[in-house]
């Protein structure tokens, strides 16, 4: 069951499904859903965990289509449990399975709702219901049908205006441009609608063209008219719409599909949008993807329509409407064209043009291009040309960049092609700068394209004569047929001679089109003419009519060649005549006014023909000529003129050639008288220039001009200008010289001549001499093997060949030539190969290469030179190495490298290959004959016994850290390594690794029992070696024991202390004390190095309190300090002896002792030496140190020192001299004390 609760909030009428008193007027929660337009209610708060209220993630879209199609809504809803779907209608109920289907896809999710062969009673709101126990979402979507044909019986339906007012009834809307099946006859004069329509939202720029396609020439009536028109529209469009703007006319996209866009603010957004074509409506869609031709996107409030799968019967007006009122109104024409040859895709270097190239099946004025989906416009960027018979069009990039690569389209109506620019790096630019601009083009057809369309011109040209021929033998046939029976024709009555000649009778006609009428020539006859380019007799002139078929001899007169405009050269004939049908009189008038026979013009009857023939053409005999036969008339323009003329200093002016340097600009100005109907035009060696790009022209009603800016080389030519009216046409001609710095000389460079002492080279101009003649040639040379280029000179411009006499026979040398003019130097042309002077001599063969020694990494050699040099001096040697069982030979030295001594070091060898060597002496010719090998040589270090490098004889280790004790050494071959501790082998628990060259000793977490004196010992076949290193295991000593003070003599306090718990584990421990007295009150050093446990303090006075401290040290430092009592001012004194009373005498005389001994040492050569012992004694005894029983008291090499009782030697080498016995003798009055030692140094 589900959970029920109260809602404040019921959904209003018709917005639930027929079971929605299910749930009653329950409570709920407003939800707000990420899709805009659902309405979610929350039953319970909060939801358990877990569970969700419905929602949509996919609602359904509002859909126009047309009745008889299947039409169908999808929605995805989501929620936990999950939700139950429903769908229904405002008005009506959706029970009958035969017109709706609900159908549910579990593999996406999808909701269906389905309605095949839809009618127009099932046009109404629809909502979808999704409910869970937790909740519910609604959504809405309206559905639009468009009716098939005009049902005028048919009633509106009240349900749907009932819902919404404002809703119009969507089965009775009708555009108001009526289909072409229901539209009318129009009468005669009486505008097409669809040309107001057009006029409405077109651009004031496009006014013209659409009159002129329409046959209106009234201007002012027309845009008096569209205002009025103007103002009724945009007041209807004020009830939906609070701003419309930017209305782009339908075109073709570079995908293929055609669209149109407005951006319109709508007052109520739900406003219903409709779409025509030709009057009739269409169905669209607002879903992309989905199959329906027609699509709707908005974006914001810019409406997007667009049309895909484009077809010939896709063209004609589209209109858009909000509501009943029309928005937009735009013409689609495609043009029957397609692409001969297509462009094809284009590689292009970086700062080159690319060129894309296509031929049309039918002259085209413009086609459009795009670039990577963007429309491309004439500019600096691209040029877009267009061949004179509009049937080569064609695209230039210019300047490629990496940028541009992508792909570019053409197209032409509703057909277009596609193809690739690949722009590729420039090579050969600069490092660090940007490459030069480039004059060449990449791309273009492979085909013949001018050939191409030629053949497609004449092929149209043939069409167009079949054309003409089937209409001839429709009028031969129609001429040839038997007329109907006619009663007699009344007889023509006779014009009065004497009467007022009458006035030319007004018709009411229809204007014709704009067409450019044919141009006579002198004493032409105007029978026949045709619409040019068509092969049909253009429309008469007075009438309006086509006379396709002549006209059958009914008795009535008739005109079966009529009257057209022309145009008559000035002082020639022209001739005008007219057929009729029968003999009959006629009448002819110019401007209204009858004409007679005078002077000047000829007026003839020759049965049925009538001429009207002008003698000499004048400009006055300009104007409307017309012919009038009872109630049949034709009339035509006459225009005489002529050929334009340029001002013959102008021509002058104009013809003397522009000259400008590379990168300036150039200008070109041409004056001319002002004519009505000029055409000018520009052109470059027969091509004509069009405005873009670095070109600009710019044309008045009296000159031209013509800039071309940032001029190359190839923009030097011919220019030309052409003045061309109806009449003919003129051109005059100039020359644009672009100065620059010639081309480089014509190669290759040929030896003329070579000996040992002139060297003759010969070249060929240059093919670009840079707009100005080449002055002279400048010449360089380079001795081969040498950087530095020496100019030889110069040559005149008349002379392609120099003689270098400087040279030295046997050298090689190399060339290069510049050209030079005006502007510059041009490039520089050298000489593919260095050209020797002379005969090549090479050196003789040196001696075969001896081995002086070899090691692993180095061979040394020496050679002996050759004994025959040929007489050329040598100037170094090639070595050669060869590998054993290969037969590869490879120099080690390059020949313009030469090793100039007879002795190398070879030292790219690899350890343990076997090599042989060779060498060759190299003189100005080159290498000369090879030596014999050397023997075979072995890359491998000789013999030799083990040796340590720089070892450490002590060293001391923080215990419970590693001990790591590393030492080099070398031998050959590798050395057995042995490690002993103590002259004992090594425990198990030490590492050791040997690599090529040192042997590492490893003590993981050392203790104190480590330490001892480790001996490595190196063994090979050669010999053995042997070090010992001291490793001391220690750590920061522990604090002394409590500390004594005694005084024992008057000054003088005796210091004593307990012996530190490390003395016996440590025989490098020792002892310091510091002093702190009351007068200083700064501790004080006094005693350092101290191996007794007492030390006696001097100058103690009294009356000041002192301190002491002691510390043990060893070689990882200080302990912690043992504090002495205080020694007061009246304490621990020594009593002073009254005189009169009786006192015993302390004596602290004593013989010599030794306290701490020497010890045995055994350092190596080399190194540093300390030996160190304590002796006691009072009085203080004399201390004699003694080598080998010699006193060395006063030897220099030995430094002696004795510092209350410590007495130390310090020896900064040690030599083997050194090694010996050493004593030290303590004497005073009481006796003499000694100890010895003795010294080992090793090698």
């Amino acid at each position: 069951m589900f959970r029920r609760s109260v809602v404040t909030d019921g959904t209003a009428t018709g917005q639930g499904p027929a079971d929605d008193n299910f749930y009653g007027k329950e409570v709920g929660i407003k939800k707000k859903s990420k899709v805009p337009g659902v309405m979610i209610t929350q039953f319970i708060e909060p939801l358990p965990e877990g569970m969700s209220h419905p929602d949509f993630t996919r609602k359904p879209i509002a859909l126009t289509i047309q009745e008889g199609k299947f039409a169908f809504f999808k929605a995805i809803v989501t929620g936990d449990p999950t939700p139950t779907v429903t769908w229904s209608r405002n008005n009506g109920d959706v029970s009958d399975t035969s017109r709706y289907q609900t159908k549910y896809d579990p593999t996406s999710n999808e909701h269906t709702f389905e309605m095949p062969n839809v009618m127009p009673d099932q046009a109404d709101t629809y909502k979808c219901f999704a409910i869970n126990e937790y909740g519910q979402a609604i959504v809405t979507v309206i559905l639009n049908i468009i009716e098939v044909g005009y049902k005028k019986n048919k009633a509106p339906q009240p349900a749907a205006e009932a819902t919404n007012g404002n809703f119009k009834n969507v089965l009775k809307r009708r555009s108001k441009i009526l289909p072409k099946s229901e539209q009318s006859e129009r009468k005669d004069g009486e505008i097409d609608p669809k040309f107001w329509e057009l006029l409405l939202s077109a651009e004031k720029k496009d006014y013209e063209r659409i009159c002129a396609e329409f046959g209106v020439t009234d201007f002012r009536w027309m845009l008096k008219k569209l205002n009025e028109k103007k103002k009724e529209r945009e007041e209807e469009q004020a009830e939906f719409v609070r701003n419309i703007s930017n209305l782009k006319p339908i075109q073709v996209n570079a995908d293929g599909t055609a669209s149109f866009e407005v951006d319109m603010d709508l007052i109520d957004p739900s406003s219903s949008i409709f779409l025509y074509k030709d009057g009739v409506m269409v169905p669209y869609t607002k879903e992309l993807g989905d199959k329906i031709k027609h699509n709707l996107k908005q974006v914001g409030k810019k409406y997007i329509f667009s049309m895909k799968d484009l077809m010939p019967d896709d063209a004609g007006l589209y209109q858009l409407d909000v509501e009943d009122v029309n928005m937009f109104s735009t013409d689609f024409k495609i043009p029957m064209v397609d692409f001969l040859v297509k462009i094809q895709e284009v590689k292009a270097i970086e700062r080159e043009d690319a060129v894309f190239e296509c031929v049309l099946s039918n002259p085209f004025s413009k086609i459009l291009w795009f670039g990577k989906n963007l429309p491309l416009e004439q500019g600096e960027k691209y040029d877009i040309q267009v061949s004179e018979d509009k049937l080569i069009h064609r695209l230039v990039v210019k300047d490629c960049m990496v940028v541009d690569k992508g792909i570019y389209s053409a197209c032409a109506g509703i057909k277009s092609c596609n193809a690739w620019l690949v722009v590729e790096a420039d090579k050969e630019a600069p490092k660090g700068k940007k490459s030069a601009r480039k004059t060449t083009r990449a791309g273009g057809s492979s085909m013949d394209l001018q050939k191409v369309a030629q053949e497609q011109q004449v092929k149209l040209v043939k069409e167009r004569e079949e054309r003409k021929e089937q209409i001839q033998i429709a009028k031969e046939e129609a001429a040839a047929a038997p007329p109907p029976e006619t009663p007699p024709a009344p007889a023509p009555t006779k014009t009065p001679a004497e009467p007022e000649a009458p006035k030319d009778p007004e018709p009411i006609v229809k204007e014709p089109p704009v067409v450019e009428p044919p141009v006579v020539s002198p004493a032409a006859s105007i029978t026949t003419a045709e619409e040019p380019g068509s092969g049909h007799p253009i429309e008469e002139a007075g009438v309006g009519e086509r006379l396709d078929e002549p006209l059958v001899d009914t008795g009535e007169p008739g005109i079966t060649c009529g009257l057209s405009d022309i145009y008559c050269h000035r002082g020639q004939p022209a001739e005008l005549a007219v057929t009729m049908n029968i003999e009959c009189e006629g009448t002819w008038f110019k401007d209204g006014e009858q004409l007679n026979s005078a002077a000047g013009i000829n007026i003839t009857k020759d049965g049925t023909s009538h001429k009207l023939t002008i003698q000499t053409c004048k400009d006055n005999d300009s104007g409307v000529y017309r012919f009038v036969s009872g109630d049949q008339s034709t009339q035509g323009k006459v225009t005489v003129g002529g050929v334009p003329e340029f001002d013959p200093d102008d021509l002058h002016k104009f013809s003397k050639p522009v000259i400008i340097r590379v990168g300036q600009n150039a200008a070109f100005k041409m004056p001319f008288p002002p004519q009505e109907s000029l055409v000018v035009s520009w052109f470059k060696d027969c091509t004509e220039i069009k405005d873009g790009g670095g070109v600009k022209i710019v044309r008045e009603p009296n000159h031209s001009r013509l800039l071309l800016r940032d001029c190359l080389r190839t923009d030097a030519g011919e220019i030309k200008i052409q003045l061309k009216n109806p009449f003919g046409s003129v051109e005059a001609t100039s020359k644009l010289i672009v100065l620059d710095r010639p081309g480089p000389p014509e190669g290759p460079v040929e030896t003329a001549e070579s000996t040992s002492s002139i060297i003759e080279i010969k070249w060929n101009p240059p093919k670009d001499d840079g707009g100005s003649a080449v002055t002279n040639y400048v010449i360089e040379r380079q001795q081969a093997g040498q950087c530095l280029w020496t100019k030889l000179g110069d040559v005149s411009a008349d002379r392609t060949s120099f003689r270098d006499r400087n040279v030295m026979h046997g050298k090689k040398y190399n060339y290069r030539i510049y050209a030079e003019n005006p502007e510059g130097l041009s490039d520089t042309l050298e000489t593919a190969d260095s050209i020797m002077a002379g005969i090549m001599i090479l050196s003789g063969p040196p001696g075969a290469p001896q081995v002086v020694s070899a090691s692993k990494t180095c061979i040394k050699l020496t050679w002996t030179p050759p004994e025959d040099d040929r007489g050329v001096p040598i100037i170094g040697y090639q070595l050669e190495k060869r590998k054993k069982d290969t037969n590869q030979w490879i120099a080690l030295n390059a020949v313009n490298e030469p090793i100039e001594d007879v002795k190398y070091a070879v030292k790219d060898v690899t350890e343990g290959t076997e090599y042989e060597f060779r060498v060759s002496a190299i003189n100005e010719s080159g290498p000369g004959d090879l030596s014999p090998p050397s023997a075979m040589v072995c890359a491998k270090n000789p013999n030799m016994r083990p040796c340590f490098k720089n070892p450490e004889d002590f060293i001391v280790v923080r215990a419970g850290i590693s001990a790591r004790v590393k030492i080099c050494y070398e031998a050959e071959p590798p050395p057995e390594i042995t490690w002993l501790k103590d002259n004992e082998p090594i425990s198990p628990w030490i590492n050791i690794i040997n690599t090529e060259g040192m042997s590492q000793l490893v003590i993981p977490s050392s203790k104190r029992s480590d330490s001892a004196i480790y001996t490595i010992i190196a063994k090979n076949s050669v010999g053995e070696a042997s070090f010992d290193i001291e490793v001391r295991v220690t750590d920061e000593p522990k604090s002394p024991g409590p500390v004594e003070l005694e005084q024992t003599v008057h000054g003088k306090v005796l210091v004593s202390w307990a012996p530190s718990p490390d003395q016996e584990l440590d025989d490098r421990l020792f002892y310091m004390v510091s002093q702190h007295d009351s007068n200083t009150r700064v501790w004080k050093t006094i005693a350092d190095r101290l191996l007794t446990n007492t030390y006696t303090a001097n100058n103690i006075l009294p009356g000041i309190e002192y301190h002491f401290r002691i510390y043990a040290k060893n070689d990882m430092g200080l302990s912690d300090p043992s504090q002495s009592p205080t020694w007061g001012v009246n304490s621990n004194r020594v009593q002073n002896t009254s005189n009169g009373g009786n006192s015993t005498e302390v004596c602290f005389e004593r013989p010599p002792s030794i306290l701490v001994p020497l010890k045995v040492h055994t350092p190596p050569k080399g190194y540093q030496l300390y030996m160190t012992c304590a002796v006691r004694g009072c009085p203080t005894p004399t201390v004699s140190w003694y080598l080998n029983g010699i006193c060395i008291n006063s030897d220099n090499n030995y430094y002696i020192t004795n510092s209350f009782g410590v007495c130390s030697m310090y020896i900064m080498r040690v030599r083997p001299n050194d090694s010996g016995e050493y004593r030290v003798v303590a004497v005073n009055s009481l006796g003499k004390a000694e100890c010895s030692t003795k010294l080992i140094v090793k090698d």
